[in-house]
């Protein structure tokens, strides 16, 4: 519709819904914390005058004569999950996607959730170290704490990338079997001694120190493996939330 009406290819479409969604974006922040703070719609209502609280009273009684319990609060949320634009480049680097994360980031403790296939990343070195890049500017862009969500367990396992990520030399190894196997590839791009692979080592070095800032854990969203660790590990990025984003956001006040 947007593209229609605007004249609009598909990217321009979405970053147009982008930029209407965050004018009205306050409206979303009201609806997260009512809910994330507990519903305020059911509560003692203000005293009024004494034929306002004779009515009142006359409502109660009724209301406990027919055995009809009144409707109860909605509980504080202790999660709110948002999942954000699949184009990371319209949501990360616009300015509307900059208004809705400083947004929650202002209000709720706030920890990025970045996705990885994880068969893909098994089927390529490249693959994986491209989504490294992708996860470190959205982590250089936001400065907020990060998790690394290493997704479809179920297929592959994923200590293989949280070897990677702790281990240079072990990385390393894998881009050498790589190289050495080529799986029908050129040797540039199977991981060899072309400008790819030197690109793609140097890379690795370099990622290496952001890697310390990472939290990382496997979870399958097929068969739900692996959800609960990943609360546990959003909750320590919580702390780093406090202690990091948190303390600059107030010097900045």
């Amino acid at each position: 519709e947007v593209m229609r009406q605007h004249k609009l290819g598909p990217n321009g479409a979405i970053l147009t819904c982008l930029n209407l969604f965050a004018t009205k974006f306050d409206q979303v922040m009201n609806i997260l914390e009512r809910r994330a703070f507990g519903s305020d719609e059911v509560g003692d209502k203000p005293s009024g005058d004494d034929k306002n609280d004779d009515e009142t009273n006359t409502e109660t009684q009724e209301t406990d004569s027919a055995s009809i319990d009144p409707p109860s609060p909605k509980s504080a949320l202790d999660y709110i999950l948002i999942d954000t634009p699949g184009q990371i480049e319209a949501f990360t680097w616009s300015a509307s996607g900059t208004i809705v994360t400083s947004a929650l980031a202002t209000t709720f403790p706030t920890v990025l959730a970045f996705v990885v296939d994880t068969p893909r990343c098994a089927a390529s070195v490249h693959t994986f170290m491209s989504n490294m890049l992708y996860a470190c500017s959205m982590l250089y862009r936001a400065k907020l704490p990060m998790v690394i969500v290493l997704n479809k367990t179920d297929v592959v396992g994923c200590e293989f990338i949280k070897e990677w990520m702790d281990d240079y030399e072990s990385f390393q190894e894998a881009l050498d079997d790589a190289s050495s196997s080529g799986n029908g590839h050129s040797e540039e791009m199977a991981g060899g001694s072309g400008y790819y692979s030197s690109l793609t080592r140097s890379l690795s070095l370099v990622l290496d120190e952001f890697y310390n800032h990472l939290h990382k854990v496997g979870v399958s969203a097929a068969t739900g493996d692996g959800v609960e660790d990943f609360w546990e590990v959003v909750q320590k990025a919580a702390v780093d939330y406090e202690e990091g984003y948190l303390v600059d956001l107030q010097c900045r006040i």
